[in-house]
């Protein structure tokens, strides 16, 4: 045992108390001053599992990159799932065994291994990847471990979203964009990765409840076995075609791009892909987590109430304009988020606000009538 060496703190999540490493506080990135890894702004990612595993009750469930064990911990104490916390570093499985004993609950198991040996050999009905960095040398292995869920974590953002292009195009087999609609597009590409990664397998995805918050992006996933299944995962595959010149786009199916041309600029768009074009939400599942939210005692309760709305009502479509930079480049001043909406809608097309930015929109209507409604005109 090397606890001894450690400064140890008690903390609360949900109804979970833990011991956690102490941390420079004076540090730029506290969680990375401590011998065992905790990051208190990942406790809405932990909500929103904790919520989601209230309401989908896996037989039981897999932490695989415990750290401090405060995932798995809260999952088994406020879900009531069987559940296994792993690592691989001997410290946190020290910490993680404190943990555990310190929780009273006999239904955990600790154990000690790497990521991908584990889940070789082992199936889970939940499956939970929640790395430093990218999940994309486990997800092979993640996929033929989890029977019926599997959750994933990734904080590489900038590859995903196109800020270092050339170590997302290594780790995920697509070309990512840096661009206004970037964090929409880093999702999509995640969960692009995980589907083709899945369908060699004959398993198709359906995605439960997809979202991006700062610096992380979160999927939970339920699997379905088979070739139909796969198939119909298959079919949402395809990529944005981006104009270079001008904010016009669309979406394109398939596995391989074809050239398209912009209608305005008469220039070729620039294909972004391969990522998932369909729906990231399961409607019927939000509204559930949104009906029992009130009752759990989560500490991100409002931000995830709010988080829960937006990701339910905001249209499925890939992509979203930022329209304070659309009303930038015409040279207005942005109205209301309210008031555009309202004009895009009289307009006869649909208008939601989205999840990834606070200025971002989703519409069915083609640009020159959103530029229209930008600027009020009509």
């Amino acid at each position: 045992m090397i606890l001894g060496i450690m400064e140890l703190i008690e903390a609360v999540e949900g109804r979970t108390r833990f011991f956690i490493p102490g941390q420079d506080k004076d540090s730029a990135f506290p969680p990375g001053t401590a011998p065992v890894f905790y990051n208190r702004r990942m406790e809405l990612n932990r909500d929103a599992t904790v919520l989601l595993l209230q309401v989908i009750h896996p037989e039981d469930y897999i932490d695989t990159m415990g750290a401090t064990g405060v995932r798995g911990l809260r999952i088994a104490q406020e879900c009531g799932v069987k559940v296994t916390i792993n690592d691989r570093d001997s410290r946190a499985v020290d910490l993680i065994s404190k943990n555990v004993a310190h929780s009273g609950i006999d239904d955990i198991t600790v154990t000690k291994s790497d990521v991908n040996v584990l889940l070789s050999g082992h199936r889970f009905d939940a499956v939970d990847l929640d790395p430093f960095g990218t999940p994309a040398p486990f997800i092979d292995s993640a996929i033929r471990s989890a029977r019926r869920f599997l959750m994933v974590t990734a904080t590489d953002t900038a590859p995903l979203c196109g800020a270092h292009k050339k170590a997302g195009m290594r780790r995920y087999f697509s070309q990512p964009l840096n661009n206004e609609y970037h964090s929409e597009t880093g999702l999509r590409t995640l969960l692009g990765f995980v589907v083709r990664e899945a369908l060699k397998y004959d398993i198709g995805l359906i995605p439960q409840f997809c979202f991006a918050h700062e610096h992380f992006v979160r999927l939970h996933l339920q699997i379905r076995r088979g070739v139909a299944a796969a198939e119909r995962t298959r079919s949402s595959i395809g990529y944005i075609m981006q104009c270079p010149k001008c904010p016009s786009r669309t979406e394109q199916q398939g596995m391989l791009p074809h050239t398209e041309v912009c209608e305005y600029c008469g220039i070729p768009l620039t294909p972004v892909g391969p990522l998932w074009l369909g729906g990231i939400q399961s409607e019927t599942l939000l509204d559930e987590m949104a009906e029992k939210a009130p009752a759990l005692p989560l500490g991100t309760s409002r931000e995830l109430a709010v988080l829960l709305s937006l990701c339910r009502n905001e249209l499925p479509t890939a992509g979203f304009y930022d329209y304070h930079q659309l009303a930038k480049r015409e040279r207005r001043s942005p109205p209301p988020m309210d008031q555009l909406l309202e004009r895009i809608k009289a307009l006869g097309f649909q208008a939601t606000r989205c999840h990834y930015l606070g200025t971002g929109i989703k519409t069915t209507a083609p640009l020159p009538l959103l530029l229209q409604a930008v600027k009020g005109e009509g």
